[in-house]
């Protein structure tokens, strides 16, 4: 197939060269004329060079990159990448674990598909594009998932309305692309949870937690926990398994927190340890200072673009300075960022500065991040997204 090309300026093909997966637009000189949105382009260095191919998308990333070998995009081409995708998590034991059936299939950048997302759960395969490219080859990819998958998978739902820009106008809707089923529960590290592909947020599922929610069951026996944000709950069922005196649940949203009643209901019926409140965060946290001696924040994203980073690293500070005012002396505190904008080393000075603040002595006890099935490309850096810190608060 011939693909229309899209020429760069002298000297933007570097990035390129170095297996960066995005063109951003300023590197353009030129196009062909009638490229639409979400189609196929070949990319030309200065030079009159063949350097990759991708999926052309009116914004400041203007291609994100499928392959820097010169290769039609089409059935063959997308059953080689998810092949390779489920390879990878066969080989780490996250799929086809009969005590784990959630896992991530594909992480965009890191799996060589920029704007793919696919989650599994159980026998249902989540699908969001956050390109255009990846909306128009929907069924394409929809086509090569099944054949990839085997027997894996029976069920294929598309989620990808929120995720797509506005401005494009491609009338997207929810809903399965193969089979249909109402089963939405699925096993993590042998703890069955509620999946809501159908309204949840992200693909219905936090899948990215799961070994920090392990880690969390090993330190909760015993203790007072106290779970911000709780969305799923997903950390409240795992401190409930490891033995917690007791767990509270803290969420803004009233659906958040019958979904955290449900999944704690479906491992620990009858069991009174566990109390969900609805209730702003930071009134939750001032009104309980010294209840708690092992508290997890896992807020939502603070900053989803560079210009919203000042604020979103106030927050953080605001947020673990309540975390350590509130934690008992010999507390354990989880918290989290999972904006992409925020580095590492952001994320640890706001933290530093929070205990700096709240006078408290911490020691850091482990630096998470995120699990193996959401690898991070080592040419694209941007997609390492989850931090995480363990502290201990004297």
């Amino acid at each position: 197939m011939t693909y229309k090309k899209i020429y760069l300026k002298k000297g933007k093909e570097d990035s390129l060269k170095r297996f960066h997966p995005w063109v951003f637009s300023g590197a353009i000189q030129r196009m062909d004329e009638g490229i639409e949105e979400g189609e196929v382009v070949r990319i030309i260095t200065s030079h009159g060079d063949f350097i990759a191919v991708g999926h052309y998308q009116i914004g400041s990333i203007a291609v994100r990159v499928l392959s820097f070998s010169d290769v039609p995009i089409d059935k063959d081409f997308w059953y080689s990448r998810l092949s390779s995708a489920l390879q990878i998590r066969l080989s780490i034991g996250i799929a086809d674990n009969p005590a784990n059936t959630t896992y991530r299939l594909v992480h965009g950048e890191g799996d060589n598909l920029p704007g793919l997302v696919i989650d599994c759960y159980n026998e249902t395969a989540v699908v969001q594009a956050h390109s255009v490219g990846m909306h128009v080859d929907r069924i394409a990819i929809c086509e090569a998932l099944i054949y990839a998958m085997g027997e894996r998978i029976k069920n294929v739902y598309y989620k990808s309305e929120t995720t797509l820009p506005f401005k494009a106008d491609l009338g997207q809707e929810n809903g399965f692309l193969y089979g249909g089923t109402s089963d939405n529960v699925a096993l993590e590290n042998g703890l069955s949870f509620y999946v809501d592909w159908l309204k949840g947020q992200k693909t219905g599922f936090f899948v990215d937690q799961r070994e920090n929610r392990s880690l969390l069951e090993h330190y909760a026996h015993g203790r007072k926990v106290l779970n911000m944000f709780c969305y799923t709950g997903g950390f409240s069922v795992y401190a409930m398994r490891g033995g917690a005196e007791l767990v509270h649940s803290v969420d803004s949203s009233a659906k958040a927190i019958d979904l955290t009643n449900k999944n704690i209901a479906l491992n620990f019926p009858d069991d009174d340890r566990h109390e969900a409140y609805c209730e702003d965060a930071f009134k939750f946290l001032i009104a309980n200072e010294n209840k708690y001696d092992l508290i997890v924040l896992d807020p939502p994203a603070f900053a989803k673009h560079r210009a919203a980073l000042h604020n979103a690293l106030k927050g953080y500070i605001r947020l673990n300075v309540k975390g350590f005012e509130s934690i008992k002396k010999g507390g354990i505190l989880f918290t989290f960022s999972c904006s992409q904008i925020v580095t590492k080393d952001n994320f640890r000075n706001a933290v530093f500065t929070a205990a700096a603040q709240a006078g408290r002595k911490v020691r850091i006890l482990h630096q998470l991040h995120q699990p193996a099935d959401h690898p991070v490309n080592i040419f694209h850096p941007e997609g390492e997204y989850l931090k995480g810190l363990v502290l201990y608060v004297e």
